[in-house]
C-alpha cells in the first residue's frame, strides 16, 4: 500500500469514498467514458489488457532475442520519438548493457550534431537499426530513418533490410515500408493504445528484447501490479489508484508540481514519467507540471506549489537523499514513497503509473489519451520547412538585443527593457526583464534545441539550478524537438504557469536529408521557430535565446547573463 501524505489525507479520504460509492475503478476497467469526458477514451484503453496479449506474443520476441545475439550485433540504435523512444531509454540506463547483447542508443533528434555523435559511436558492419513509430509517420523517426537507410546502402549496396527492424501499427506507411523493403522483422503496435501507454506493449518490449531482458520476468512483475489494481479491487487497496488519488488531491489543493526524487539507478525511470503525466494531464488548461531531475535542495527553497514521489532503489545506500528527504516531510511537504527491489519491479511500475494516470484524468474531468495542442506546433513547422524549401531562408525576424555570441528574440513587449532614450536593451536586461514576470507558483522551463552531449546537459541543469535557487520556483529542463511529443503538449495546453526560455543555435556542421531539399538543421530550426510562435500563440511567456557559434561557450556566456540579470533584478 501507498501511504497517504498527512497533509493530502482529507482530501483523498474523499475521493476515495467517492470512487467506492459510484464504483469507478470498476468503470474504468470496462471503457465508460462518463468518468473522464465523454470522449474517446473508450478505444484507448488497450494498455489494461495488453499484459496477457504479449504472453501469447511471447515466443516472436524471444526469437528476435535470440536472433540479435546470435546475428553477434553490437549496437542497435533505436530511431523514435516519444513514447516509442522514453520507455527503450529508460530500459537502457536502468539495465545497462547486457553480456553478449547488442548497447542499445537511442536517438531521438534532429540535431545534426546529436545525429553525427550517433554515427561516430556505431559500426556499421555491428550494427542493427530499429524504427519506432506507432503512426509510421512521424517525421523525426522516418527523416532518421531514411538517413540511415541510406548510409547502410552505402555500406552494404542491396543487403540493406536485413538491418532493419519496424515497430509500427499494422498498416502504417512504415508497415508497407518495412515488407517493401524486406525488413528482418517487423512487429506490430496496438491501435487502441498510445505511445505514451505503450511500453508494455512492443513499443517497450522489441527493444528489451534486443536487449537481451528476461521479457516472461518482466512481463511477470507487470501482471503482480495489474492483478493488485484489478476491477474488484477495493479503491483502498489499489496500489495505482490510490497513487492516482494522490496526485488528484494534491492538484485539488494547489500542489501541481509532482517533482520526482529518485535514486540513482532508476533515475531515468523520471523521464519517461514527465511524458506521460504532462502530456496526458496538461489540457484544457490544467494538468500536472511534473518536476524532474531537479537537484535536492533544502525545504525553504520550495513553495506551496510542490508535491514529491520518492522513487527508492532498496538495493542503493541512499542515506543523504532519505535524510533529505525526510527534512522535506518535517517541513510539511508532502511526499509520495515508492520502492523497487530489483530492476525488473519496472515492468509493474509502468503498469502501475498508467492506471494512475488515467485516474487522475478522470479527477479532473479530461481526456488522459489526447495530445490536442501538440498538432500547432508540427503545423507551424512544416510552414516554416516549406518556407525555406521555397526561398532558402527562414521569415526574417529582428532580434531584441544581441550580445557576444547571444542573440535574443521575443514579442515586441519585451522591448520594454530598453533604456529610455537609450540604443536599446542589453541581452542582460532582457533576460531580467522576462525574470521578472516569474510569479509563486509558475515553473521555468528551459526548452534546448541543441545536442543533448553530456557538456550542454550540465550546463543547462546549472542554469536551471540558479533559477531555482534564486526564484525558489519549480523549473524543468528539456531538449528539443523530442520534447514536443512529451510536456509539449503541457506547455500549450496546461496552465499558464510556465514561463519559458527557448535556446537555439547555430548548427557547426550540418547534414542534408535525403531526397529533399533541406537538412536535419533547417528542420530542427524550423520545429522550434514553430514552437516557439505557436506559445507565443497562446499567450504563454517565452524568450528566445539564439547562441552563435560554439554552442558550449554560448551557454557559458548565456549562464553568466542569468546570473548578471538577476543583479540588474534588485531584490530577487
Amino acid at each position: 500500500m501507498i501511504g497517504i501524505p498527512p497533509e493530502l489525507f482529507d482530501e483523498v479520504d474523499r475521493l476515495a469514498s467517492t470512487w467506492e460509492s459510484e464504483d469507478k475503478i470498476q468503470r474504468l476497467w470496462s471503457g465508460d467514458t462518463s468518468i473522464w469526458s465523454g470522449s474517446t477514451e473508450g478505444q484507448q484503453l488497450g494498455w489494461l489488457r495488453i499484459i496477457e496479449k504479449q504472453r501469447r506474443n511471447l515466443d516472436s520476441l524471444l526469437a528476435l532475442k535470440r536472433d540479435a545475439e546470435d546475428s553477434r550485433f553490437e549496437r542497435a540504435v533505436l530511431l523514435g520519438m516519444g513514447g516509442s523512444s522514453l520507455c527503450p531509454e529508460v530500459l537502457r540506463q536502468v539495465f545497462g548493457r547486457m553480456s553478449g547483447r547488442p548497447d542499445l542508443r537511442i536517438l531521438d533528434s534532429t540535431d545534426p550534431a546529436q545525429i553525427a555523435a550517433t554515427e561516430k559511436a556505431i559500426d556499421y558492419q555491428r550494427t542493427l537499426f530499429i524504427v519506432s513509430s506507432k503512426s509510421g509517420t512521424t517525421l523525426e523517426s522516418n527523416m532518421l530513418a531514411r538517413y540511415f537507410f541510406e548510409r547502410v546502402s552505402t555500406e552494404f549496396g542491396s543487403d540493406v533490410g536485413d538491418r532493419f527492424v519496424a515497430v509500427t501499427d499494422p498498416g502504417s506507411p512504415l508497415d508497407e515500408i518495412a515488407v517493401t523493403r524486406k525488413f528482418r522483422h517487423v512487429f506490430h503496435g496496438w491501435p487502441n493504445i498510445g505511445g505514451r501507454f505503450s511500453a508494455l506493449s512492443n513499443f517497450g518490449l522489441v527493444p528489451a528484447a534486443v536487449m537481451g531482458l528476461d521479457i516472461s520476468r518482466f512481463l511477470d512483475r507487470a501482471e503482480v501490479m495489474r492483478a493488485r489494481c484489478g476491477a474488484t479491487t477495493p479503491v483502498r487497496e489499489n496500489p495505482a489508484a490510490m497513487l492516482g488519488l494522490i496526485l488528484g488531491a494534491a492538484a485539488k489543493e494547489g500542489r501541481d508540481k509532482i517533482t520526482f526524487i529518485a535514486s540513482r539507478s532508476i533515475r531515468s525511470f523520471g523521464a519517461w514519467l514527465e511524458q506521460l503525466l504532462a502530456e496526458s494531464t496538461g489540457k484544457g488548461g490544467t494538468g500536472l507540471v511534473p518536476v524532474n531531475g531537479e537537484v535536492l535542495r533544502y525545504p525553504e527553497l520550495y513553495g506551496e506549489d510542490r508535491c514529491f514521489v520518492y522513487l527508492r532503489d532498496k538495493r542503493a545506500e541512499e542515506r543523504d537523499q532519505d535524510a533529505a528527504v525526510k527534512r522535506l516531510e518535517e517541513a510539511g511537504f508532502p511526499v509520495v514513497h515508492l520502492s523497487l527491489t530489483d530492476s525488473y519491479e519496472l515492468g509493474g511500475e509502468f503498469f502501475r503509473w498508467e492506471f494512475a494516470t488515467a485516474v487522475v484524468g478522470a479527477i479532473l474531468g479530461i481526456n488522459p489519451f489526447d495530445q490536442p495542442d501538440v498538432e500547432e506546433s508540427k503545423v507551424r513547422a512544416r510552414r516554416f520547412t516549406q518556407t525555406y524549401e521555397r526561398g532558402g531562408e527562414f521569415p526574417n525576424e529582428k532580434p531584441l538585443a544581441c550580445e557576444g555570441n547571444i542573440l535574443v528574440y521575443g514579442s515586441t513587449s519585451t522591448g520594454e527593457a530598453s533604456e529610455k532614450g537609450g540604443t536599446g536593451p542589453s541581452v542582460t536586461q532582457v533576460v531580467a526583464w522576462h525574470l521578472r514576470k516569474i510569479v509563486p507558483g509558475d515553473y521555468v522551463g528551459l526548452m534546448a534545441y541543441l545536442e543533448r552531449s553530456q557538456e550542454h546537459v550540465k550546463m543547462v541543469e546549472g542554469i536551471r539550478d540558479v533559477v531555482r535557487c534564486r526564484l525558489r520556483v519549480a523549473t524543468c529542463a528539456d531538449f528539443g524537438p523530442r520534447f514536443l511529443h512529451s510536456t509539449g503538449q503541457l506547455h500549450k495546453g496546461g496552465p499558464n504557469t510556465g514561463v519559458f526560455f527557448q535556446i537555439t543555435c547555430s548548427d557547426e556542421v550540418d547534414i542534408s536529408v535525403p531526397g529533399e531539399q533541406y537538412s536535419f538543421g533547417v528542420v530542427k530550426m524550423a520545429q522550434a521557430r514553430g514552437d516557439f510562435e505557436a506559445l507565443v500563440n497562446r499567450n504563454r511567456r517565452v524568450l528566445r535565446v539564439h547562441v552563435t557559434g560554439s554552442v558550449l561557450k554560448g551557454l557559458q556566456q548565456f549562464a553568466e547573463i542569468v546570473d548578471d540579470a538577476f543583479i540588474v533584478n534588485t531584490g530577487l
